[in-house]
């Protein structure tokens, strides 16, 4: 008898945000460029797995998770945030993460991020 199932990786790049609409943003253009994304609501549900996570810096836990998330992984850890939050865009560099991005900035930008890697 023949096996006909596949494995697949699971998804190297993972989504910690809760905006409905940015999700489906997201998600949209990893699909037309061919990149699996996991999405992720919770920063306590946040998988140490992947080798990149996008992240919502406004969402509640969100830098505290990003950071344990790279200290357990060593994967990159691109935050987007409001551009007048100046108080998260200051703690997500403290933390360590890789690239702050304003939200807007990294919409634009977003079928490239989403390359890369």
């Amino acid at each position: 008898m023949e096996n006909d199932s596949v494995e697949t990786a699971p998804p190297e790049t993972l989504l910690l945000c809760r905006d409905l609409m940015f999700v489906s943003k997201v998600t949209a253009t990893a699909r037309a460029v061919g990149v699996a994304v996991k999405v992720v609501r919770d920063p306590a549900g946040l998988p140490a797995a992947g080798r990149r996570l996008l992240v919502d810096l406004n969402q509640d836990g969100a830098i505290a998770a990003a950071a344990a998330w790279r200290g357990a992984t060593g994967g990159q850890v691109i935050g987007f945030v409001s551009h007048v939050d100046t108080e998260a865009i200051a703690r997500a560099r403290a933390a360590g993460l890789d690239k702050v991005m304003a939200r807007s900035g990294f919409a634009a930008g977003l079928e490239g991020i989403l390359r890369v890697g």
